[in-house]
């Protein structure tokens, strides 16, 4: 007869780490950003995390992501997240989230407009031990752009049938 036990610690060990990585990748919209907590990220962040999206001429370290987030909460001061969908697997976890802000600050080398935005972000996680170690992230950056006046409206292509 197979003893279920190395089976049910599997799958324990499995439900733990997902739970400990969505938790670990909430924090850093709703605790770091939302909660301007930007020391969380060294408890966040495993030291040899790698950004895989990081922002033009930021390394893809933790200090270069922290260096974007700081950048991005300073030209958004009012700036809010919300976490739309999260779905974790082992030690990966994906979030669909939507922020808001006011540009009242330059960023990246854009100055600031005084324009409120709303725009959303894919984000992909994977973790060891309840830390990131690697992250790979999409932004609406177009529409942001288009809300914020920086960059004219694409055309509108008209249908025929």
């Amino acid at each position: 007869m197979l003893d279920p036990a190395p089976a049910a610690r599997t799958q324990q060990r499995w439900f733990l780490m997902t739970t400990d990585i969505k938790r670990t990748a909430e924090r850093i919209p709703l605790e770091v950003l939302n909660g301007s907590n930007f020391a969380l990220l060294d408890e966040l962040l495993a030291p040899n995390f790698v950004e895989h999206s990081p922002q033009p001429g930021v390394k893809p370290t933790r200090e270069g992501l922290k260096q974007s987030l700081v950048a991005l909460k300073t030209a958004f001061p009012d700036l809010r997240y919300t976490i739309e969908d999260a779905i974790a697997c082992g030690d990966q976890i994906v979030h669909r989230l939507s922020a808001t802000g006011t540009m009242t600050g330059e960023f990246m080398g854009i100055p600031a407009t005084g324009k409120k935005a709303t725009w959303t972000e894919i984000h992909i996680g994977k973790g060891v031990d309840g830390r990131l170690t690697e992250h790979w992230g999409l932004v609406d950056q177009l529409g942001m752009l288009v809300q914020l006046g920086v960059v004219p409206s694409p055309a509108r292509v008209p249908v025929t049938v």
